[in-house]
């Protein structure tokens, strides 16, 4: 069978197969309505972590300390996508003040790991770039001293009681979600296989916990209690940190305590672009998120709203769009305090008319090279809160590839990430590995104002899909007028196989995924343009929101259908 034939069958089966409702408001497409409440909301990828967050509101914490016991509770119940091993990123917009604070809670390399020795370790194993598995990919973890840096500015109840509904589930047990359950087998055969105690801590019987099946994981509460009675230091200075020394010096590892002892994290400004009235904020690298404020300020002058959701030109435009973004993101984006990144100029609207004549409105680019801007000195969980008071958080927190290397210290309860996966050997790229060096991240959280005042809390999680995702949602929200659920539910597409930070270049102009909701019309004009198209499963993302609606005075909360996950608010 032809591809193109391949295509249309995948498509109209989607189409015929799946669920269908008759929903008596609201676009067809929507799963459900959106979740409305006066005083307090919490979106996260599972039920049981949105209800620890709402609980933790009910008893007079504030959106900070929502969001800190429900990441806690993600790292248990959805180690596919986080935990204490990975790092995290946060925007938190501070209501008395009325600021927006930016926190990088990343981690960096190893400082005894240089250059040299890491590539003498690749040519033992026959690479040529740092593998996404065992030793060498391990960066050092950034989320616990996130959240005891987002505690010590922000939060209001003890960081024990923050911890504790997590501490409790770990040690009684908790039902592993469907989708969760689906990701976790498909990580247990190749992770088991990696030093450390991955096996004893996240199977039963050697196997993935099903749907429904009961998790415990006692080691991870003994981790977490000690966090909330010897704080911080309990990781980077004292027992944590000793046993996870021992162990690397044991097996192999590169980590040491004294990169645990000078790990901190940095609060940063949220850097941002106007799209059409819409002040979007993302945070500004070592992570990807202005990758979305480019594109948009490429799109700004091309009246998407009047072509309409899904149209074929509308479509051509976005993906272009992204491909010019992704250039200057392979080229510039890395860690700014080894790396001279022209930030300010990147997400300039002078810089995206530059970049703007290098698009064809009819044809599909095959090859694109990053900008010239001037040089100037100077699988993951995505989840939001917002209380009372109108504090509002946009939180993400990853391990990178799903459940990361594959690496667990023993009596720890948590594996670490493979984020170093992501630096490349290119001489003279900004993202070179160096040590004691941040890498490349794809993880953002998203903010957004209008008429000045705070007016969303956003993400969407899944690794280059994320400023992709970041994008559809601004232009669902601004040029399609859709509710928040609707954004989110809407069909998605990505392009891949852009030119990559860690030295891959884009060749005959990558391929665009779409889901199955996308018109067969929009795909057959896309293919006439000249665009590799393919149907997509699974790879589009985990959305969560919150929209602050001043007139009425409440909060509305959405959670996709793609994921586990629940809005709830009171």
């Amino acid at each position: 069978m032809k591809p193109l034939v391949l295509l249309l069958s995948a498509l109209l089966g989607a189409a015929q197969l799946s669920a269908q409702v008759d929903r008596i408001t609201g676009k067809a497409f929507a799963t459900r309505s959106e979740v409305i409440a006066r005083n307090g909301m919490v979106c996260t990828s599972h039920p049981l972590a949105s209800q620890i967050g709402l609980d933790v509101l009910k008893a007079g914490g504030n959106a900070v300390d929502a969001a800190i016991a429900a990441n806690a509770a993600l790292g248990l119940m959805e180690p596919t996508g986080c935990g204490l091993g990975g790092d995290l990123f946060a925007i938190v917009y501070e209501a008395k003040t009325g600021r927006l604070h930016g926190l990088n809670a990343s981690g960096r390399s190893p400082l005894g790991l240089s250059l040299e020795a890491l590539k003498a370790e690749l040519a033992k194993l026959g690479s040529k770039t740092i593998p996404p598995h065992g030793m060498l990919p391990i960066s050092v973890p950034g989320a616990a001293d996130g959240w005891f840096q987002l505690h010590g500015k922000f939060g209001k109840l003890p960081m024990r009681d923050l911890l504790a509904p997590t501490i409790r589930y770990a040690e009684e047990g908790h039902p592993v979600s469907e989708l969760i359950a689906y990701y976790w087998e498909r990580s247990v055969p190749v992770l088991s296989k990696q030093p450390g105690a991955f096996k004893e801590t996240f199977t039963i019987d050697g196997r993935a916990p099903r749907k429904g099946e009961i998790f415990k994981n006692p080691d991870l509460a003994r981790t977490l209690r000690l966090l909330g009675e010897k704080g911080r230091d309990a990781f980077y200075k004292g027992e944590i940190a000793d046993k996870i020394d021992a162990f690397m010096r044991n097996s192999g590892g590169w980590l040491r305590k004294v990169d645990f002892e000078k790990h901190t994290s940095t609060w940063v400004d949220p850097v941002s672009t106007t799209y059409r009235g819409v002040e979007v904020f993302e945070l500004p690298p070592n992570s990807q998120g202005i990758a979305a404020l480019q594109a948009l300020n490429i799109l700004e002058p091309y009246d998407l709203r009047a072509l309409g959701f899904n149209h074929p030109q509308a479509l051509h435009l976005m993906i272009e769009a992204k491909k010019l973004a992704f250039e200057d993101r392979a080229k510039f984006y890395a860690d700014p305090a080894m790396a001279r990144i022209p930030l300010q100029d990147l997400i300039s609207k002078a810089y995206a008319a530059e970049r703007r004549k290098l698009l064809d409105e009819k044809r599909a680019s095959k090859r694109l090279d990053a900008g010239n801007p001037a040089l100037r000195d100077g699988d993951t969980i995505y989840l939001c809160t917002a209380d009372k008071d109108g504090n509002m958080v946009s939180l993400i927190q990853s391990n990178y590839r799903g459940m990361g290397s594959g690496v667990v210290v023993p009596g720890l309860g948590f594996g670490f990430q493979d984020r170093g996966e992501m630096f490349t050997f290119e001489d003279g790229h900004a993202n070179i590995y160096a040590p004691g060096k941040r890498p490349f991240q794809t993880i953002i959280p998203a903010f957004a104002k209008r008429d000045g005042k705070p007016w969303l809390a956003f993400g969407v999680m899944g690794g280059a899909m994320q400023p992709q995702g970041h994008t559809q949602i601004i232009h669902n929200l601004v040029d399609f007028g859709m509710g928040l659920q609707e954004a989110g539910d809407a069909a998605r597409w990505q392009h891949l196989g852009s030119s990559e930070p860690t030295g891959e270049k884009m060749t005959d102009g990558g391929y665009v995924e779409v889901e199955s909701g996308i018109p067969w019309e929009s795909v057959r004009e896309l293919m006439k343009r000249g665009h590799q198209v393919r149907v997509g499963f699974g790879g589009f993302g985990g959305y969560q929101a919150i929209m602050r609606d001043h007139q009425l005075g409440v909060w509305v909360g959405a959670s996709e259908g793609r994921k586990d996950g629940q809005a709830v608010g009171y």
